[in-house]
């Protein structure tokens, strides 16, 4: 679906899911119990949560970057909107192995499974996504289910996947490792292309332009969800925003919103 930003900006009109509600932010929390000093830096997440609510949807959060830079954020459209958000941190390149950063990924995700029920939240309303590299960890954690069953987490026990911009074929970091060069389009244990079920959690793409966006990332996002649609699944869509390049999270954050509101109906 080609969206254009009037669209969009229908989307903002009705996007919140509640308003007037007070938020309380804790930082800095540990999610794994790696004891050297470099996991103990990287691999914590803040988590705003609304206060006083009941069986709130939590959306894990994973930042871009590459996989070789940035850092946990709470990304601000996504604040106040009467869900949870889990901003988190991980592991990078080349410090790390691109498969250790996804471990990471699902790391924070079993925290998540674990504690939001303390604060309120539904382990039955638990949404995984990101940006670019975020993205990329969101689909990978989502679509091979080993990863969360190493944790004794079921992968369909999500409520979905909001992957912005990310990449479905073997991560440009990942095919670096091994010599493969940026161009050279590949698909293996380190794609989620490479993962497609029918049976997969409820899927949201969103891609910024064909033609303004990084290395075929709208046409890697299209194949992945005619790929799941061919293996029999039932509710993926893919939004391309019309007019903006890779860096299209505010154009996108009104449908992530709407799409979580949908969802927990």
């Amino acid at each position: 679906m080609r969206i254009f930003i009037a669209l969009v900006l229908l989307f903002i009109q009705y996007s919140s899911f509640g308003q007037n509600t007070v938020y309380r932010t804790i930082n800095d929390v540990p999610y794994t119990t790696r004891e050297d000093a470099y996991s103990k830096e990287k691999n914590k997440l803040d988590f705003c949560f609304p206060q006083g609510k009941k069986d709130f949807v939590t959306l894990v959060w994973f930042h871009g970057g590459g996989l070789t830079g940035g850092d946990k954020e709470l990304p601000q459209y996504l604040l106040d909107k009467g869900i949870a958000v889990i901003g988190v941190g991980y592991r990078l390149s080349p410090n790390v192995k691109v498969a250790e950063i996804i471990d990471d990924a699902a790391d924070a995700v079993k925290w998540a499974f674990d504690h939001v029920e303390k604060y309120g939240g539904s382990k039955h309303k638990i949404i995984i996504g990101g940006h670019s590299a975020g993205a990329y960890l969101a689909l990978m954690v989502g679509l091979n289910a080993s990863y969360l069953d190493k944790r004794n987490v079921k992968a369909n026990d999500l409520m979905g996947i909001a992957a912005l911009s990310g990449q479905a074929i073997t991560h440009y970091t990942a095919r670096s490792e091994v010599g493969i060069a940026g161009l050279q389009p590949t698909i293996n244990e380190l794609a989620p292309l490479f993962w497609v079920r029918k049976d997969a959690p409820k899927i949201l793409l969103i891609t910024g332009d064909r033609e303004l966006e990084l290395m075929g990332r709208y046409e890697e996002n299209a194949y992945l969800m005619r790929m799941l649609q061919l293996n029999g699944h039932q509710d993926v869509e893919l939004y391309e925003l019309a007019g903006y390049g890779h860096d299209m999270t505010y154009p996108a954050f009104p449908i992530v919103i709407n799409t979580l509101n949908k969802w927990s109906k």
